[in-house]
């Protein structure tokens, strides 16, 4: 898929106060610092689509891009920022669930897993409670450029290992680096590949 056009339409923290429309939407989320920004800002080839910072947990709203006049890229809040104080944390979490569960144009989310960490309870948690609610999903494993090949095979290997406990089958996975682009043109197709059947 070549992305001819991206462009931001609005920014809210309300599920009624997103875009009306019937076109599909894939949401982006993770853990904060996961490299969610840089990620769509590298699908998209534009270098500030989405607002990137060396601070986590800045994505506080759900962000709605439209691309190529045809589908909409959501930027979601991250998951999981201690730094937030609890009130924070129980909105954001509130406002993730009620888009994740109750957006009807929800075509799939995609869970961002930072490629150098050992699997994390948080992200595990969020998966299984995805699989709870029937949300469909793919994973993406972020920051390849930051490991060696073995290494990073390995930590992506044991990550689908440790899903395997709970899944009889696996939700597709992609790895992906910002820094090279190497995944982009895999995920993109697979966006292309479900917009062609809807």
């Amino acid at each position: 898929m070549e992305i001819k056009n991206a462009r931001f339409i609005i920014s809210n923290t309300d599920l009624d106060k997103c875009p009306r429309h019937n076109r599909p939407e894939y949401a982006f989320i993770g853990r904060s610092n996961v490299g969610k920004s840089s990620l769509i800002n590298m699908l998209t080839s534009r270098k500030a689509l989405a607002k990137t910072s060396s601070t986590p947990g800045k994505t506080l709203l759900i962000n709605h891009f439209l691309i190529n006049e045809d589908w909409y890229l959501v930027d979601l809040p991250g998951y999981g920022y201690a730094q937030h104080g609890q009130a924070q944390r129980e909105q954001l979490r509130r406002m993730i669930e009620s888009y994740v569960l109750h957006r009807e144009q929800l075509t799939s989310l995609f869970v961002l897993i930072d490629s150098r960490l050992e699997p994390q309870k948080i992200d595990l948690e969020f998966i299984e409670w995805l699989g709870e609610n029937s949300v469909p999903f793919g994973i993406i494993f972020t920051k390849a450029d930051k490991l060696g090949r073995g290494r990073l095979m390995e930590n992506v290997n044991k990550f689908l290992d440790t899903l395997k406990e709970q899944w009889e089958e696996l939700p597709p996975h992609f790895i992906t680096s910002s820094l090279d682009k190497s995944g982009r043109d895999d995920v993109l197709d697979y966006i292309s590949s479900i917009n062609k059947t809807l």
